[in-house]
């Protein structure tokens, strides 16, 4: 990353090197090459990957819920979910207390799948951090969980500090 003075004159009182949003924006476009990149062939990539990475949890149990919690559409989690099960992933599973409902599980092969791609997804995310040696990614990843952590309380449908970690 370059720490060379901009060749134009920046205003008078303008932080250009501390613009936060900026900062945010730059890091968010520069992980969603690289990480998308090693999720290329999971059903609907990063989304199918994150879908995942909850059932595969279990805290999450119907598509609803899925959906609540990741905040995306329920009609779309449908087809994510169809995917996740075309694909051998997930499965619907009759829910033993009210037959009408599906529990959507991992399968043995979505577990597998899921751990190797979490080990890819860490080591993109540590070649884009490859500025930071290792104990201050490891600073990076608490912090920003933290941050997660907090304002969840804002957008409780996010729930980010659960997918923290």
């Amino acid at each position: 990353m370059s720490t060379e003075s901009p060749t134009v004159p920046v205003a008078e009182g303008v932080d250009s090197a501390g613009d936060f949003g900026l900062s945010l924006l730059v890091l968010i476009r520069a992980y969603r090459t690289v990480v998308e990149a090693v999720l290329d062939d999971l059903p609907q990539g990063a989304r199918g990957y994150q879908t995942l990475a909850v059932v595969a949890r279990g805290d999450q149990h119907n598509q609803l819920a899925l959906a609540t919690y990741l905040g995306i559409d329920r009609t779309v989690m449908t087809y994510l979910i169809d995917d996740l099960v075309a694909a051998g992933l997930v499965e619907r599973r009759l829910t033993p207390a009210d037959r009408r409902q599906r529990r959507i599980v991992a399968t043995a092969r979505g577990v597998d799948t899921l751990r190797d791609r979490q080990r890819l997804v860490r080591e993109a995310e540590d070649r884009l951090l490859e500025t930071l040696d290792a104990n201050e990614r490891q600073v990076f990843r608490t912090l920003l969980g933290r941050i997660a952590c907090d304002v969840r309380d804002m957008d409780l449908t996010a729930a980010p500090c659960d997918a923290t970690g």
